[in-house]
């Protein structure tokens, strides 16, 4: 199958998943795909069935989304873009039910983590689903009135639901950010505004290597604009970082900065070269 030709996306959930919303604000072009899990949206794109896959890799209130990282160590797959999506959680529940008769609330834990405040604040029972849709439909098959669920108000549109509440996040400027994964690498001109760089890397287990790998972005003035740190599989020893920064890597400046990196670390891999969602910038 020729990759080039598709015009479909990949997102993890059902239809109405906030995934969803943000590749059709992002993609209007294109035709979604729902995929029940986050390993299932890498594959669709790994073996060409779709394009891209859109995957959400942290919030502005909840952090990163677990896994994400290992998935992208494992797959073969180039971050092509990135997009920023403010995401409004609405309680959602079945008609003739009221807050005042809401026990448990339904969703994905970053859903859950988003709308801490308010779950707390009306003493309700969080219980932990595989997508913010997928609970809005778990609310119609249950049919009781004690279960609500935290979605958007389109999966309540497309399950018969009411909204409860609106806009129930802690923040409310709750921002997810996604990237875009493609089986074809993307190469901007390094000259076109802010370009964001992509890397996994794993130290050396030696002292200091962390400060003397991460030196060579402040002697070279390069800016990071992200990293974490995380251990992969049962290793306790050394850890794996991921690193977002600032710059193309045919800049002479992260050039250099990304060879002394090299120089302590095991491994250094680029995931991706793109350029920065405009939001970055306000």
């Amino acid at each position: 199958m020729n990759k080039t030709k598709l015009n479909n996306i990949a997102f993890q959930g059902q239809h109405g998943a906030y995934s969803e919303m943000a590749c059709v604000e992002a993609f209007p072009e294109m035709q979604t795909v729902p995929c029940e899990n986050f390993e299932d949206a890498f594959e669709a794109v790994m073996n060409g069935t779709t394009k891209y896959a859109m995957i959400p890799i942290e919030n502005s209130r909840a952090g990163r989304v677990a896994d994400i990282h290992n998935l992208l160590k494992d797959s073969n797959l180039h971050i092509v873009k990135e997009y920023f999506y403010k995401v409004n959680h609405q309680l959602l529940g079945l008609e003739g039910s009221s807050i005042a008769d809401i026990v448990s609330v339904c969703s994905h834990n970053q859903a859950l983590s988003q709308c801490r405040n308010f779950i707390n604040n009306n003493n309700l029972s969080p219980i932990i689903m595989g997508d913010t849709a997928g609970s809005a439909a778990y609310i119609v098959k249950n049919n009781d009135i004690k279960y609500a669920a935290i979605a958007s108000s389109l999966a309540g549109n497309i399950h018969g639901l009411k909204i409860l509440s609106t806009d129930i996040q802690d923040s409310e400027n709750n921002i997810t950010r996604f990237i875009v994964l493609s089986a074809e690498s993307n190469d901007p001109d390094p000259g076109d505004g802010l370009i964001v760089t992509s890397c996994i890397f794993t130290l050396r287990n030696i002292p200091s290597s962390l400060y003397k790998a991460l030196g060579g972005f402040a002697t070279n003035r390069v800016n990071i604009l992200k990293l974490e740190s995380y251990m992969p599989g049962d290793n306790f020893t050394s850890a794996q970082f991921y690193i977002d920064l600032e710059g193309h890597p045919l800049d002479s400046s992260v050039k250099m900065a990304l060879e002394e990196l090299g120089f302590f670390s095991k491994e250094v891999r680029i995931l991706g070269v793109y350029k920065g969602d405009k939001n970055r910038t306000k």
